[in-house]
């Protein structure tokens, strides 16, 4: 008798297919540092991001915890992917899907949210410190009408979703020879739930924060302030300026600050060469693993995220008019990232 016929196939919902995302190496640029450059390819959870792990894990603690039972409304402050992912695994889970979203965020964005079933509030774009912020928004209508507000934030089954999840599935896919993990902060999940597990396995691995002009993450992890004012940057869903209960305690043994431009290189390059259709994150985070290896010299097997696709960019980082007119290149060589 066959025993695959004794054993009945199993088959799951969307939300057991979130993570053990592969490594892509990234060819070029491991070939031109001497490193394994290598990218968690986070367009292919469900939502098409990494921020799907995220979603998952507030959903799951809050279900846990009885904050949320089906029927339920859920809201929360995003840049986009975080609501993206909610609201499909929302769904999923039979939930409602409020989002408060920067009006400054790409167009693509806002229409996929409503298209997938969202209520979408667009609001200007305003300082964590401003009472008008998007989360702040979020937050008082979770207190004026009793929907759960997902907060991620502050809300650190963030960072234990990455804990459970993204670095052990990067140490196996390495098995262990992961040398540094590179990643930019947005709630800052991903790179403290991460590095935790990693330095947990070996204290050795380098963390190290890729973080785009204007942030504060830089000045927060090399200078013990999130002081510096230097520039802005056009990636979204990335570039904090406080220090998140997902990042207290956390500390980096390297932080790069990466300008847009560096990171646009990469994102170009790899699509026309290696056919990856990347957003400007994770630019950003290819440009500091390149960093990394520049300064640590040949034979390191570096990781970071490639946060989403460029699909729901085009409008800006893939359109000649826009990026001509924010003074921005797609033709430079991409040595120029090697400085």
């Amino acid at each position: 008798m066959n025993p695959l016929a004794m054993t009945p196939p199993r088959y799951h919902g969307i939300e057991h297919h979130v993570g053990n995302t592969p490594l892509v190496r990234l060819r070029r640029l491991s070939e031109l540092t001497g490193c394994e450059i290598l990218g968690k390819a986070e367009w292919m959870n469900p939502g098409g991001s990494v921020k799907d792990r995220a979603a998952l894990g507030i959903l799951t603690d809050a279900s846990e915890k009885g904050l949320l039972r089906p029927g339920a409304t859920l809201v929360e402050g995003t840049a986009g992917n975080t609501g993206i992912g909610l609201t499909l695994l929302g769904h999923a889970k039979g939930y409602r899907s409020v989002i408060v979203i920067p009006e400054t965020q790409s167009p693509e964005k806002i229409l996929l949210l409503r298209t997938l079933g969202a209520e979408v509030i667009t609001v200007p774009e305003k300082p964590y410190g401003d009472p008008g912020n998007y989360n702040h928004i979020a937050r008082r209508l979770a207190e004026e009408k009793g929907w759960f507000w997902a907060n991620q934030f502050d809300n650190t089954a963030n960072r234990l979703a990455h804990y459970r999840t993204t670095g052990p599935e990067i140490w196996g896919q390495t098995r262990g020879e992961v040398t540094a993990f590179v990643a930019s902060v947005g709630t800052g999940g991903t790179l403290a739930g991460t590095t935790q597990f990693l330095k947990e396995r070996n204290p050795k691995i380098a963390a190290v924060c890729a973080d785009p002009l204007g942030a504060a993450m830089w000045s927060w992890f090399t200078q013990g302030n999130t002081d510096t004012k230097d520039g802005e940057s056009f990636a979204e869903g990335i570039g904090q300026c406080r220090v998140t209960k997902n990042l207290e305690g956390v500390a980096m043994d390297h932080a790069f600050r990466i300008p847009d431009q560096e990171a646009l290189t990469v994102v170009h390059h790899l699509l026309r060469d290696e056919g990856l259709f990347l957003g400007l994150s994770s630019g950003i985070n290819i440009a500091g693993a390149v960093r990394f290896a520049r300064q640590h010299g040949a034979g390191q097997t570096i990781v970071t995220i490639l946060c989403d696709s460029g699909a729901k960019y085009q409008s800006k980082m893939f359109h000649p008019e826009w990026l001509a007119a924010k003074g921005l290149k797609t033709d430079l060589p991409l040595e120029s990232v090697l400085g």
